[in-house]
């Protein structure tokens, strides 16, 4: 008798997304997508009922956890009510979200255009700063990521951009700090801010002040590295837009809504930009949205001149009563604390110690729920567990390490040789130690790899 292996049948949910879903920046024929059929808190399940930790937050935006019921609620209620509504008319729940919004925004950030998420913030935020000095440049970072849209994309200072080129022009990147990586060969912290800014400035003097409208850069970086800037930079980006009468842009679509400690990661260093994107966080992705806080100078270019943007869905009722839930729910609940304790407490002592213990971590990194692992095959030369922008065969150890973890019941989040730890907010202390206990089992396959 010859024994046949038995095949499990595709799911239709399975067989209809491998036959009608056009997947974003992947290769359509090699992906093999986990259906997922439920979530709760900082789990979520598999429609076979395989549970996982949600270490990344889905795509860093589940700051709340899945069905938080409370939400859930609130966008039920608000449907039974109204739906839809134009952006010409006021809105209650539309007006309520951007009081919240803007109250606990720094300095006299006062008034919010609503988008449907961050790549469109970042596109409306450089229209504004275009509009509101006339110049037309705009300096962004490499090593960061904007979004997936001409303008946005453009902005974007990693490999995700090069497919869109020639995109939208006007846009000049320079490099921001990353002390373990030092483009400027500083030996500390404090050096390779006073050398970043240094290099910022030498860069808007070549590029000439008088044509560069805005300076964009996330407070701190997202899935290019989790880059903490060293205390001093951002107030001294400040200073340099302020003299150069530059807009100075914060997306912080990532960061932001309590993901770093803060309602905004620039309160941690006392800074306030000209504008503000935001979106993840801000409803935990249960619905589309994103916007920009706009401080009152600017808001006030546009007061006797109309503003040429707009979108069909922009402050969207259903999306609204989400984020007026939410950040109600971070109040009720203490969220921003919570993520600051777990930071401080949990996640950066742990991963202090899974460093002194796996010789293939180079680096931690990070604040409140917001951490990276950098991977290494050597310490001494910092040489990447995986090469920079690795595809294919050369990816294959961060691959490993990433199957280790949910083999165990943990879902990573892997850019190129990095691990970000970003569990949801509301993680139980209970749970964020399990996660991490699974992960100080998979960094042994990155050891594996250290010479």
């Amino acid at each position: 008798m010859t024994d046949t292996a038995v095949t499990k049948p595709m799911s239709k949910a399975k067989a209809n997304d491998r036959a009608h879903v056009f997947h974003s920046w992947s290769a359509q024929g090699l992906i093999d997508p986990v259906v997922l059929a439920g979530g709760e808190g900082a789990t979520f399940w598999d429609e076979d009922g395989k549970r996982y930790l949600d270490f990344s937050s889905q795509l860093v935006n589940l700051n709340i956890g899945h069905q938080h019921p409370k939400l859930v609620a609130a966008i039920q209620a608000q449907a039974a009510t109204l739906c839809t509504v134009s952006p010409a008319f006021a809105n209650d729940v539309r007006g309520e979200a951007a009081r919240l919004i803007t109250d606990r925004a720094p300095g006299d950030l006062e008034m919010v255009f609503f988008t449907n998420g961050g790549a469109e913030a970042n596109e409306n935020a450089l229209r504004m700063a275009r509009l509101h000095t006339g110049k037309h440049k705009i300096m962004a970072t490499y090593r960061s990521y904007h979004g997936a849209t001409n303008g946005s994309i453009a902005l974007t200072g990693d490999p995700r951009r090069w497919a869109s080129e020639p995109a939208m022009n006007g846009v000049v990147h320079f490099w921001g700090p990353y002390a373990y990586r030092s483009a400027f060969h500083a030996a500390k912290d404090a050096e390779e801010g006073e050398r970043a800014l240094a290099h910022l400035a030498d860069t808007i003097m070549v590029e000439g002040p008088g044509t560069i409208a805005a300076i964009i850069l996330e407070s701190v970086v997202g899935t290019n590295g989790i880059l903490v800037p060293p205390d001093g930079y951002l107030a001294g980006v400040r200073a340099l837009c302020d003299q150069h009468d530059i807009v100075m842009i914060c997306d912080e679509v990532m960061a932001g809504f309590g993901r770093c400690g803060e309602w905004f990661a620039v309160d941690h260093w006392d800074v306030a930009p000209d504008l503000i994107t935001f979106a993840k966080g801000v409803n935990s992705g249960y619905l589309p949205l994103g916007g920009v806080i706009i401080s009152r100078r600017i808001a006030d270019t546009f007061k006797e001149t109309a503003y040429p943007g707009g979108l069909t869905y922009s402050g969207h009722p259903l999306a609204c009563a989400s984020a007026v839930a939410s950040i109600n729910i971070f109040e009720e609940e203490g969220i921003i604390q919570r993520a600051r304790d777990l930071g401080t407490n949990v996640i950066g002592p742990a991963l202090e110690k899974l460093k002194d213990k796996h010789p293939s971590i180079g680096e931690v990194r990070g604040l409140g729920c917001f951490w990276a692992i950098e991977l290494v095959r050597n310490r001494d030369t910092h040489e990447p567990l995986v090469p920079f922008n690795a595809t294919g065969p050369a990816a294959a150890p961060m691959n490993a390490v990433a199957a280790a973890c949910k083999a165990e019941g943990v879902w990573p989040f892997i850019h190129f040789n990095r691990m970000h730890v970003c569990p949801p907010l509301i993680i139980s202390e209970a749970d964020c130690n399990r996660g991490l206990e699974v992960i100080d089992h998979a960094l042994d396959v990155a050891d594996s790899y250290v010479s």
